[in-house]
């Protein structure tokens, strides 16, 4: 190029600077041209400066390469330039590194000092290749003379500018260019502290040009000289400094402010706690400004220089800062920026600041906006303060339910609650809402559960080892009389068991049975109102329970449908319906696999409650249902036939067509070699007779009746039992003809020389006849008929047959306190003291159940003077050597004279009664029946031909 002259060159030098420059070219070739710029100098000498100032750049571009070769060859061009053109192209050559020595990229920084240093060098005379290792990073090897050499060669100001940006490349963030600016500025510099001061309003000019930068790295540096110059040129220069940052923060630009407080922090870090209480005054308002800036970075920026403050002076940095806070949040031009500006400054110093600013947040009125925006990076420190804040917040919550306010303040108070993330906190709140949930108070109750339902609800946290506390406490809102508690509750417990993992299903579902237990027993009516309330229902509790019947242990599966089949009970059947597919499907499916006998009792029971509910709702299982049951009948397990006997007497309630199962039961009966299976049928026939005797086709209904009368002298007691019991039900809903077939050939036909089983079997037949259908077997034909047999029986010598027969008096005596408004037929009253009085403890004990079942609410009270024999006779008893007989016989008493409704009829009595009987009475009265009388009733089961 050299032998084709100048103006060759002139031609290829744009396009050979154009190329060098190209990012896109693989980096050998973007070498080779850069290797030219090492040569070409050589061979055009004094020719090749025009081309200086425009190879620069490339040259610099060159040194920040990935590829090392490439730096290599790029930083030897640039130091052939310098000491080929150092005296001739200073015009050209500084400014391209004074940028450089600015610039974004670390190694172009790194680039520019080594060839600034290298020009420096060659204009002083020195050479660069000397160590500068000392032990102070102040040691300097310069000389006056190398100085006066540079100011003459670059002119003061320019000098000024150079070592000013070699100082700032002392605190740059990459090492190797601290390094290398700390390397040039020892040997050109003979005294620091002077050449500072010297170069100080350029340096300054600099360093707030950095602050202002956009770049983080610049920011950094220039925060870092700073605090290197307080630290060098001593606290007396803060008079000088602080007004230019003061300054500084007025500028509109942002960068700048936010530099300004990065400086500040950097001062303060380098001076003394006195220095900076001195220059208090006006540093505090700075900070205060910065924090309320409208740009959120000059916040977070100012919120580390209140760090520093605080770290430098303490207490005081609180005191002064934070109330001008707090009262910039009542400003609504400045109050979003304050807001913001505390959230910043809790972010790095929550420990200190939340403790000064919690009880002025809570005292009333209670500002939830800015404990909202605090707690967010409040972190762990807000734990210490949760127990205060809940009661606050939930004080400020009860005030804006209801009001235009609330959605906000449920807002304020969610952002609080689910910053909490830790075990500590997590138990705050847990026991500290569902301890307020407890509260007399009913809008204190309304707030827990309000912030419960939203922690349950919304929060990350695994709450996992407060489970069973939280559904506990849950569930014993379910009786709250407040709508707004019931549906937070029910909606928090939905929430917690949505999360819930099979195991933690399965492991709750003991406490879970416990505390539905619990809450039927507070309830206050039959039904509990948070498992009524519609479209909600149980769904909330089902996924557990239906865990616990499909996957859990025998136990669990057990302990399952037990709760499912308490929580039928409590809940109405309008609530239940939405559930019943849900809860019949697995009840269905687990009773048809081998489960013990106790887990299928469990179901059944559950069924059977289920289908007293809400019976027509599961018509569309019931073909699986019918088979699940008839199945069931036949079980080895006695208690497990029973309960399907009890099923399928409310399941036909629901069957159209019954027909088929009377048949198969029939059939059943016949045919069944296991006289335990024939008992547990025949019951299922007499319970499915009870519900649907009237739909009976008449033919199946005469087979029916052909089969029991049969087998009412059977020989083993349970059969014929039974098989009386099912033929008494049936009377009911025979035809006149066939009852009157019934009643004059077999119940009241002549006993002479039938054999005791039958006559027993008749016996029971007819008293569970006349308890069924009274109306019907008491008409005035069978009047005389009825009466007689039953009180034959009752004086009989067996035994059985003489209870049966008791049982039959009770009935009519019930028959006739309703039909005669308390009178009875005097025979039936005599001969009910006749047994009374019996020598046998037996007929006397089944005598007194009778008298206390026929005289249970609501019946009216009998007639005084029919009373009166029969409570002398029960008086008499309550002396009695049996425990039995004596405590039944107070039951008997309690009934007899209303004493659960009242004293009237007791007064009533007492007025006609001889005087030791009414000694008697009074003493029976203290000793026990009023405490009887405010009591329960026993809801004991009369009828023995019902099998237990």
């Amino acid at each position: 190029m050299a032998g084709l002259g100048v103006e060759k060159l002139e031609k290829l030098m744009p396009e050979i600077v154009a190329t060098a420059s190209k990012v896109d070219i693989a980096p050998h070739v973007r070498d080779g041209y850069i290797m030219m710029f090492n040569y070409l100098p050589i061979t055009f000498g004094e020719k090749f400066i025009p081309y200086v100032g425009p190879i620069i750049p490339c040259i610099l571009k060159a040194l920040a390469d990935e590829n090392e070769f490439v730096r290599d060859t790029a930083l030897r061009a640039g130091q052939r330039i310098i000491s080929m053109y150092a005296e001739t192209a200073i015009a050209l050559l500084l400014p391209q590194l004074e940028q450089g020595l600015f610039d974004d990229l670390w190694r172009i920084r790194f680039s520019s000092v080594q060839l600034l240093g290298d020009l420096l060098f060659h204009i002083s005379g020195v050479t660069g290749k000397m160590t500068t290792e000392t032990a102070s990073e102040d040691d300097n090897f310069g000389t006056a003379q190398s100085n006066k050499a540079i100011i003459h060669a670059l002119g003061v100001e320019r000098r000024n500018r150079v070592l000013a940006g070699l100082y700032m490349g002392r605190s740059d963030t990459q090492l190797v260019v601290r390094q290398a600016s700390l390397h040039v500025w020892k040997i050109v510099v003979s005294n620091t502290p002077r050449t500072l001061r010297e170069i100080l309003p350029t340096l300054f000019g600099l360093l707030l040009g950095f602050l202002a930068s956009t770049c983080a790295d610049k920011r950094t540096i220039a925060a870092r000289t700073l605090g290197d110059l307080v630290r060098k040129l001593g606290e007396k220069i803060l008079p000088e400094i602080i007004p230019i940052l003061e300054e500084g923060l007025r500028s509109e630009k942002s960068d700048k402010r936010q530099g300004v407080c990065i400086g500040l922090s950097e001062i303060m870090k380098s001076t003394s706690r006195d220095a900076v209480l001195c220059f208090s005054e006006p540093l505090v308002p700075t900070v205060r400004k910065a924090l309320c800036d409208p740009l959120e970075e000059v916040r977070e920026a100012a919120a580390k220089t209140f760090e520093q403050l605080h770290s430098t002076i303490g207490y005081q940095a609180l005191e002064d800062i934070l109330p001008f806070l707090l009262k910039q949040l009542d400003d609504k031009e400045t109050s979003e920026f304050a807001l913001d500006g505390l959230k910043q400054v809790m972010a790095v110093k929550s420990r200190v600041v939340l403790p000064y600013l919690v009880p002025k947040l809570i005292s009333p009125p209670v500002n939830t906006r800015v404990l909202a925006f605090l707690s967010t990076v409040a972190g762990d420190a807000l734990t210490r303060h949760l127990g205060i804040i809940l009661p606050a917040m939930m004080s400020a919550l009860k005030e804006k339910l209801g009001t235009g306010e609330e959605q906000q303040e449920m807002a304020n108070c969610q952002a609080v609650i689910l910053s909490v993330e830790d075990e500590a906190g997590q138990r705050i709140i847990i026991e500290d809402l569902l301890e307020a949930t407890r509260s007399p108070e009913v809008g204190l109750r309304q707030a827990a559960a309000v912030i419960l339902n939203i922690y349950c609800s919304k929060t990350r946290a695994d709450y996992t080892a407060h489970l069973r506390n939280l559904v506990s406490g849950l569930i014993q809102l379910f009786n709250d009389t407040n709508s707004v508690v019931l549906n937070e509750s029910w909606d928090a417990l939905n929430a917690i068991t949505k999360k819930l993992d099979a195991g933690n299903q399965l492991a709750l579902i003991e406490d879970l049975h416990r505390d539905i237990r619990m809450v039927g027993n507070e309830a206050t009516g039959e039904n509990v109102p948070g498992f009524c309330i519609p479209k909600k229902g149980v769904t909330s509790i089902l996924p557990v329970l239906r865990e616990g019947v499909l996957t859990g242990s025998s136990e669990q599966k057990e302990e399952a449908a037990k709760a499912l089949g308490l929580v039928i009970k409590l809940t109405s059947a309008d609530a239940l319906k939405p559930s019943v597919v849900s809860i019949t499907g697995p009840l269905i499916r687990i009773l048809g696999d081998r489960f013990s006998w106790n887990v299928k009792v469990a179901l059944l029971e559950t069924l059977s409650l289920l289908l007293a509910k809400v019976g027509i709702a599961l018509k569309p299982f019931l073909p699986q249902l019918q088979t699940t049951f008839t199945k069931a009948l036949q079980d080895p397990n006695r208690v497990v036939r029973l309960k399907a006997a009890d099923a399928l007497g409310k399941l036909i309630t629901i069957h159209a067509k019954v027909d088929p199962l009377f048949t198969e039961l029939l059939n059943g009966i016949r045919t069944s070699e296991d006289s335990g299976v024939r008992d547990t049928m025949l019951q299922a026939l007499r319970f499915v007779t009870q519900g649907a005797g009237a739909k009976v086709d008449a033919a199946v209904r005469k087979n029916i009746t052909t089969v029991l009368l049969g087998m009412l002298g059977h020989d083993e007691d349970a059969t014929r039992t039974a098989s009386a019991g099912c033929l008494g039900e049936l009377c009911a809903f025979l035809t006149e003809e066939e009852l009157s077939h019934v009643l004059h050939n077999h119940l009241l036909a002549d006993v002479s020389g039938i054999d005791w089983m039958v006559r027993h079997g008749r016996s029971l037949a007819l008293s569970v006849a006349v308890n069924v259908a009274p109306g019907r077997v008491c008409a005035p034909k069978y009047f005389n008929s009825v009466h007689e047999m039953i009180f034959s029986n009752a004086t009989a010598d067996r035994i059985p047959i003489a209870i049966s027969g008791i049982r039959g008096m009770g009935f009519l005596m019930k028959h006739h306190i309703e039909a005669n408004a308390g009178n009875l037929p005097p025979k039936l009253s005599n001969l009910f003291i006749k047994c009374l009085q019996n020598p046998s403890s037996d007929i006397k004990l089944v005598a007194e159940k009778m008298i206390w079942w026929a005289n249970k609410k609501p019946l009216p009270p009998l007639d005084p003077q029919t009373a009166k024999p029969i409570l002398k006779a029960l008086l008499d008893n309550t002396k009695d050597k049996n425990t039995s007989v004596r405590a039944y016989s107070d039951q008997a008493i309690v009934n007899l004279l209303k004493m659960r409704e009242g004293e009237e009829v007791l007064q009533s009595i007492s007025k006609i009664l001889d005087v030791a009987s009414l000694e008697l009475l009074n003493e029976s009265c203290r000793r026990s029946l009023k405490k009887l009388a405010s009591q329960a009733d026993s809801v004991e089961q009369i009828d023995d031909t019902i099998l237990t």
